[in-house]
């Protein structure tokens, strides 16, 4: 493959780019690194490193309930991520945005909420077979707790949801509709639009996970009518231990609260709580203040380089990867839908990817191997796990050339 043909991107400086992120520089034993498992975390900028910094720096506080100029100052910072997530996602408004540990507690929450409230012993939850683990087990918690059913949407050979089926599982017992907007196993990017209308016309609330679209791809959550929405900082260029919930205002009003404490309440005595309003209700105690304000600082340099200058750029870094590794004896890929995001899920034979993973880690190249939280894919596929390399924009097609030189001196070990 020849790594230095110019991509057709031509405002797209992924060498400048890559300046932003300290960590791309560094080695691993004794190699460049090579960092290609952005799915599971990326990597942050020098801006939202010092954004987090200058908050426990110079005006660390906690927030809403100070008077004095840091807790006001940390407050303005906080509130002003809040409004940057809802121009993010095309919120109606601030007050559907719900700051949240990550993806896995935003689900967690509606399940616990607006589920236990809702779904009743017979009511039918659909989910699909590609899902990750956090948008499987709160739902078969649900349903062993209130007697629902959980039915499942089945994938083909290519990793991608068999529409016709999902059709026939909806009904008038379908109350609840939950699927991940891109798989993180496969890469598939799902018709989540469609997903939405259909499931809309038998009068079924749909959860997105979108941890995975964020980083990829423009999310509209008032086009695409979801009811919620859910995705984490850390996969976006943020800080870990923080995520949004995006739900339909009238859907969060009517929810109770899913944690008590602090700044949740608007009055408490021993005889009756009154709590407060959205988004607050849902923000009990002090929250990661420094993690909100730095997805802040990550969602503005993610809007300034342009989600849609990075899905074209990474688009063909995910074709470049494709071609190089079809030329690889014994390398099968996992996932081969016509509409995917950047990752490239593959096993080889006679080479177990943990194997393959430890010695592609000797060469500095970092991949994620096993099953990814999406054991019934690996069941799907009879496979037991994957060896799964994920791109960013800041990933290069040299990197690229060092991954496929190192699966095949892999190969080389072991066949």
């Amino acid at each position: 493959m020849n790594s230095t043909a110019a991509l057709t991107t031509p405002a797209f400086n992924v060498d400048a780019l890559r300046q932003d992120f300290p960590i791309l520089s560094r080695a691993v034993r004794g190699k460049p690194l090579v960092y290609l498992d952005n799915a599971a975390t990326s990597q942050k900028p020098t801006q939202v490193i010092e954004t987090i910094s200058r908050y426990y720096s110079e005006y660390n506080s906690n927030i809403h309930r100070g008077v004095h100029s840091l807790s006001e100052e940390a407050t303005s910072a906080y509130e002003a991520a809040r409004e940057k997530c809802q121009s993010f996602i095309n919120a109606s408004s601030d007050k559907e945005i719900i700051f949240v540990k990550g993806t896995t507690e935003a689900i967690n929450l509606v399940a616990n909420t607006y589920g236990r409230a809702n779904i009743k012993a017979g009511d039918e939850i659909i989910v699909s077979w590609m899902e990750h683990h956090s948008n499987i087990v709160p739902w078969q918690m649900l349903c062993e707790q209130n007697g629902a059913v959980l039915k499942v949407i089945p994938i083909n050979d290519a990793g991608e949801l068999i529409m016709d089926e999902y059709r026939k599982l909806l009904s008038s017992k379908t109350k609840l509709v939950a699927v991940g907007h891109i798989s993180n196993a496969l890469g598939s990017i799902n018709p989540i639009k469609e997903i939405i209308d259909l499931a809309h016309q038998h009068d079924a609330v749909v959860v997105i996970d979108g941890a995975q679209a964020t980083p990829h791809t423009s999310i509209d959550v008032q086009s695409l009518d979801c009811d919620f929405y859910a995705f984490s900082s850390h996969k976006l260029f943020g800080p870990t231990g923080v995520g949004v919930l995006y739900g339909k205002q009238a859907l969060l009003e009517a929810m109770p609260p899913y944690q008590g404490g602090g700044d949740m309440i608007k009055m408490v005595t021993f005889e009756k709580t009154m709590y407060n309003e959205l988004p607050h209700k849902f923000e009990a105690g002090t929250p990661n203040i420094a993690g909100v304000i730095g997805l802040g600082a990550a969602i503005d340099y993610v809007s300034e380089i342009g989600l849609d200058a990075i899905a074209t750029y990474e688009h063909e870094l995910l074709e470049y990867a494709t071609e190089a590794a079809l030329t690889i004896d014994g390398l099968r890929l996992i996932g081969t839908a016509r509409n995917k995001a950047s990752i490239l899920s593959f096993v080889m034979d006679k080479v177990h990817p943990h194997d393959l993973g430890t010695i592609l880690d000797h060469n500095g190249i970092a991949i994620r191997t096993g099953h990814h939280c999406a054991m019934p894919v690996m069941d799907r596929f009879e496979i037991p796990a994957t060896a799964r390399a994920s791109f960013a924009f800041y990933n290069t097609k040299h990197e690229i050339d060092v991954l496929i030189e190192g699966i095949e001196n892999a190969k080389k070990v072991f066949c």
